[in-house]
């Protein structure tokens, strides 16, 4: 299989490009790097294609692999055809592959084995010939043999119809074709164990049913946790008669002496070996998309959450609430450095309300605090009533913002957190993170693990390597995209920018501290271990802010500023109209002279010319800055305040499959089901929403016992 042929029509591209993407990554470059800096070589694909395309290029290569292995081991048995050889080089899957080698495969004992070993192959040729001229036992008699265990001719048909029902469970063609027809035409069923399901969990699917070709993801997921939790019996069906005729137009013959024997032999074959089989490859198949499907939509989640407009110049408060220990409070100033740290005690047991009214009061007006992030996990609708009603009275202006705490725990309890703030205990540095999430989300959210940030569903479920990988790309997608100041960036957000290991970003670090600040981008060779291929890597996606060099707080590429030079000169423009923003006129005049020109004069393509252009207009451009900011309150609701038919303001804390969970200021999120997303046909709920989006909802309904609020995008004027 040629590679760049294959991806290049899977993928839509010119031939030349998915060749050039394949050199690019066999390099050593990372896919932040080619999407952004190699975009003529490519023709622009975004970062999330090229991910596609590494993705698929490793399986295929996996899969040439194995179509080797194949080839050898066939070979080796001298069986090897120029059919055998088609449809290997045909195969484009990993099932297909398997299917071609299952006839050939070393073989674990089994009836047909058994059957061999005692001679019987040749009668079982005779069968499925089916142009006997007498009976089959007549031939049978022939292959009685005490010394091999054979001692009757029925033994020797009982033996020759398992080696025909295995070749009918090897055959490639047939097995494709049957699961075909089983993923187009089956059902998948489960049966509810109530005793065993003493929580009611899976009650919804009792007596479930659903087609196989149509059932969504999510039931696919919750299936195979009540299966594993031995909750839920879950089977595959399909009406026998819609495989069994395949059957036996692929293998039976009009043959009075085999008719019996062959309708035997095919129902034992599909009983015994190809359903069993095959239901398992199915329900592997569904499992898998399921699992896919689950990990996009992390990836969906995780991205918008990521990139979170960070509430810039504020002093922040973070509010980590708690009963027995109290509430952990932490103050960071602009920078993130933390100005005071305290305990109160409002709620249950300790109930001294007043008492912590009157030091966040204090504390609020010390340290000049502008907002309050109230982590929203456990006692955080208590802690919300005391904000706001301490809002009401306190002497300086404040608002709150409720902020989703989930892995605030297992950060600061990590080494990480113990290595940042070692003088303070696990509790006060859970108020810290709190904080720093409202003030800047993609710098603290890296610090922890991704899979506990709480975005999507049955996490734990995924297959735990590939739910990671694609997590951190997706991580390491959004830290580059938005840059790093170079000086001020943790060890945590370099080791995500691209070319950027673990090792290399504490060298930076060490370096930083040694000359207190980097003024360019090229002191970075001066760093332990930084060669030229790492600095190549990552050096547009570091910005020095106040350096020697305004093109160093820009997404432009070293290698581009010999090109940025000449453009200036081109149009008689100076540096320090970058600086002062004078720039404005630059576009128009490109245009004027042409875009191909004005890119040919410089050295550069035309894409190249347009991301530089644009970072001239806005050096130090921070993209968040065009995301919605996180919802400020000064008061609240509770969910008895809530009224079917109000309309509230809300944001996005989850999409998933089904619809998506919104934050409407009281201490449950409501459910927008996928019917009430939008007046349009919406195959799924990304279609329309984001996490972070403010939407305005109205309530369906409250039921204050389960809690749980049903909203509605519908009918919203």
């Amino acid at each position: 299989m040629e590679l760049q042929k294959q991806l290049a029509y899977e993928f839509n591209l010119k031939e030349i490009y998915a060749e050039n993407i394949i050199n690019l990554i066999d390099e050593g470059n990372t896919i932040p790097f080619i999407a952004r800096y190699r975009k003529e070589m490519h023709g622009a694909c975004d970062d999330q294609v090229l991910r596609d395309f590494a993705d698929r290029l490793n399986y295929l290569r996996n899969l040439n692999k194995e179509k080797e292995k194949v080839e050898k081991v066939i070979k080796e048995q001298e069986k090897w055809t120029p059919e055998i050889e088609k449809a290997l080089a045909d195969a484009l899957t990993l099932t297909e592959v398997e299917d071609i080698y299952r006839p050939y495969k070393p073989k674990r004992k089994t009836r047909a084995t058994v059957a061999i070993a005692k001679g019987l192959e040749p009668l079982a040729d005779i069968i499925l010939a089916q142009d006997l001229t007498k009976p089959v036992i007549e031939y049978a008699k022939e292959y009685i043999d005490e010394e091999k265990g054979v001692n009757s001719a029925e033994e020797a048909i009982a033996g020759a119809k398992d080696i025909i029902a295995e070749r009918i469970s090897d055959d490639a063609n047939l097995r494709k074709v049957l699961r075909d027809i089983i993923a187009k035409k089956a059902q998948i069923k489960a049966t509810w164990d109530e005793e065993a399901d003493e929580n009611k969990t899976y009650e919804n699917y009792k007596d479930f049913s659903g087609e196989v070709a149509k059932i969504p993801s999510h039931r696919i997921l919750a299936l195979n946790r009540g299966e594993k939790e031995k909750c839920l019996k879950v089977n595959i069906e399909i009406n026998p008669k819609l495989t069994i005729t395949e059957i036996e137009k692929a293998y039976k013959k009009d043959c009075e002496f085999t008719n019996e024997i062959m309708d035997e032999t095919i129902l034992d074959s599909y009983d015994r070996l190809l359903f069993p089989s095959l239901e398992r490859e199915c329900r592997t198949t569904l499992t898998d998309r399921a699992n896919e499907q689950a990990i996009k939509m992390f990836e969906v989640n995780l991205k918008p959450l990521l990139l979170q407009a960070p509430l810039k110049n504020n002093i922040i408060m973070g509010y980590d609430p708690g009963y027995y220990n109290g509430c952990k409070i932490a103050v960071i100033d602009q920078k993130g450095d933390v100005l005071d740290t305290a305990v109160v005690y409002p709620t249950p047991p300790q109930n001294k309300v007043e008492e912590a009214k009157k030091k966040l009061t204090d504390m609020i007006v010390k340290n000049n605090v502008d907002i309050i992030a109230i982590g929203n996990g456990t006692a955080s609708k208590e802690s919300e009533i005391l904000v706001a009603d301490l809002i009401k009275t306190c002497p300086r202006k404040v608002s709150y913002a409720m902020v989703n705490e989930a892995g605030a725990s297992v950060y600061s309890a990590s080494k990480l957190a113990a290595k940042e703030f070692p003088d303070y205990d696990v509790n006060l540095r859970s108020a810290v993170s709190i904080a720093r999430r409202l003030q800047d989300p993609l710098a603290e959210l890296i610090k922890i693990d991704v899979k506990s940030i709480g975005v999507g569903q049955y996490q734990h479920d995924m297959p735990q390597n590939r739910l990671t990988e694609v997590l951190d790309n997706t991580v390491e997608d959004c830290v580059n995209s938005v840059g790093v100041d170079l000086n001020t960036a943790s060890v945590s957000l370099l080791s995500f920018v691209s070319g950027i290991s673990g090792s290399l970003a504490e060298n930076i670090v060490d370096y930083r501290s040694q000359v207190k600040h980097i003024k360019n981008r090229n002191e970075l060779l001066k760093v332990k271990k930084m060669g030229p291929k790492a600095y190549e890597q990552c050096a547009g996606f570091l910005r020095i802010t106040d350096g020697d060099n305004i093109l160093d707080n820009t997404a432009v590429h070293p290698e581009s500023y010999d090109a940025v030079e000449k453009l200036l000169k081109l149009f008689n423009l100076t540096d320090s109209q970058i600086k002062e923003g004078g720039l404005t006129l630059l576009p128009s005049l490109i245009e004027n002279k042409g875009e191909a020109k004005v890119a040919e004069e410089i050295g550069v393509g035309v894409p190249t010319l347009n991301d530089i252009v644009n970072e001239l207009l806005k050096p130090g451009r921070d993209i968040r800055e065009d995301m919605p900011l996180p919802e400020l309150r000064s008061d609240i609701l509770s969910m008895e305040d809530l009224k079917p038919d109000m309309i509230l303001d809300g944001v996005v804390r989850n999409v998933i499959d089904f619809g998506a969970f919104v934050d409407i200021g009281v201490h449950q999120d409501g459910l927008v089901h996928i019917s009430q997303i939008s007046n349009s046909y919406i195959s799924h709920p990304s279609e329309v929403l984001t996490v972070g989006q403010k939407v305005k909802v109205k309530v369906l309904s409250v039921d204050l016992q389960k809690k749980r609020i049903s909203l509605t995008m519908k009918g919203i004027d």
